[in-house]
């Protein structure tokens, strides 16, 4: 199979500065946890967190020792100094598509999917509570961007319209005002075979907590002491992460109004059956058949383990 290749600038946005990953120094084994957004990402670096500090001793909060690289808001120099800086096995977040960012064949690659319609009740909650300051920062990025990031985007259904059937880029058709969840899984689904991409998914690791780790273990070349596996396991519930959230993610203080406790939305899935209508579904079955193949929308709603499919 070819090696993936930059073909889309994803940088005309507030959230990213995709060029960022032109300057990374990637070692032999560096991890990267990519999803399109709300799909299970903080969620999953923890759990590799636990592979690498399997006696759950780990020197930092997850944000800091697993950054996330290409957010513009953040300050390049210190997060490339203190990557530099990590002895241990290193770990690095994205939510790029793969048609997005600079590849590198000696790092491996978990991307985490989750069903689009979990992923936009999340991504509703998540935007409501944005902060007044990051709100701010945003907007001193529309000059640079060439227009302004919409905080107010109507009504909850105005915004799942607007979402599943507008886009921020113009080469995506959902999205807006962010990125398309959907582009974003079909992009790495499209190379799913090469060997160092694992394909995760967010009701999978609800349904098989343990054997989600296991694979994702088995994926990184990591041995699990038997010991340290029931530790692992209880460090990486979703409740138990949710609880610690302040702890994982203490810049969820200046993100969140209500700070990192409100950043793990609602545990389970099928969390849009109340919300979303007929015409709503309508809307998203249209916009899955423009964006994805067959087998990776299957997998999308369902998981590696309900849909059968051979990853």
């Amino acid at each position: 199979m070819e090696k993936p290749v930059k073909t889309h600038d994803y940088s005309v946005h507030h959230v990213f500065d995709p060029e960022r990953w032109d300057q990374f120094s990637p070692r032999q084994g560096d991890v990267v946890v990519t999803t399109s957004q709300r799909a299970g990402t903080t969620w999953t670096q923890v759990i590799v967190a636990n592979l690498i500090f399997q006696d759950g001793n780990i020197p930092g909060p997850i944000g800091e020792i697993s950054p996330w690289y290409d957010l513009r808001f953040s300050p390049f120099e210190p997060m490339q100094e203190a990557l530099e800086a990590q002895t241990h096995r290193r770990s690095i977040k994205s939510h790029l598509p793969l048609n997005g960012l600079t590849f590198y064949e000696q790092l491996k690659y978990i991307v985490v999917g989750r069903d689009t319609r979990d992923a936009f009740m999340s991504l509703l909650h998540h935007h409501r509570g944005l902060s007044v300051d990051v709100v701010k920062k945003a907007a001193t990025y529309d000059d640079l961007i060439g227009r302004s990031f919409p905080p107010d985007v109507g009504s909850d259904k105005d915004f799942w319209r607007q979402w599943i059937s507008q886009s921020w880029f113009e080469w995506e058709t959902q999205g807006y005002p962010y990125w398309s969840h959907l582009n974003h899984a079909q992009s790495w689904w499209s190379f799913r075979k090469l060997p160092n991409i694992l394909l995760v998914h967010f009701e999978d690791l609800l349904n098989d907590t343990e054997g989600e780790i296991k694979r994702i273990a088995k994926f990184l070349d990591i041995t699990i002491d038997e010991e340290q596996l029931p530790g692992i396991k209880q460090r990486t519930r979703f409740e138990e992460i949710s609880k610690n959230m302040d702890k994982i993610l203490p810049e969820m203080n200046m993100v969140l109004r209500d700070g990192p406790s409100d950043y793990m939305y609602k545990y389970g899935s099928g969390l849009w059956r109340d919300f979303l209508d007929d015409g709503d579904l309508e809307l998203y079955h249209t916009a899955v058949k423009k964006a994805l193949s067959p087998d990776c929308a299957r997998w999308l709603e369902q998981g590696r383990t309900a849909s059968d499919i051979d990853l």
